[in-house]
């Protein structure tokens, strides 16, 4: 909401790196997306593009129709 990449990306990080309190937190996965987000609000498109590929590691087996999914497929397809 701030557009402020670095900052998000800082944020999500620490999310992440608590895999103990994360693994099973629903938030887990869609973190990556944000992460994802941030980097591109950054300008840093291959740490995006592997950001959305953790995300789409452990969706892989979600419910393809789900709207948060559509739109990762989509910004990701938009990537340069």
């Amino acid at each position: 909401m701030l557009h402020d990449g670095k900052g998000a990306s800082a944020e999500f990080q620490k999310f992440i790196n608590h895999r103990g309190l994360v693994a099973n937190f629903p938030w887990g996965a869609p973190a990556r997306l944000g992460l994802a987000r941030a980097y591109v609000m950054q300008g840093e498109i291959a740490k995006a593009r592997a950001a959305h590929q953790e995300f789409f590691t452990l969706w892989k087996d979600a419910d393809r129709d789900i709207p948060l999914l559509k739109e990762a497929q989509l910004e990701y397809a938009k990537l340069p």
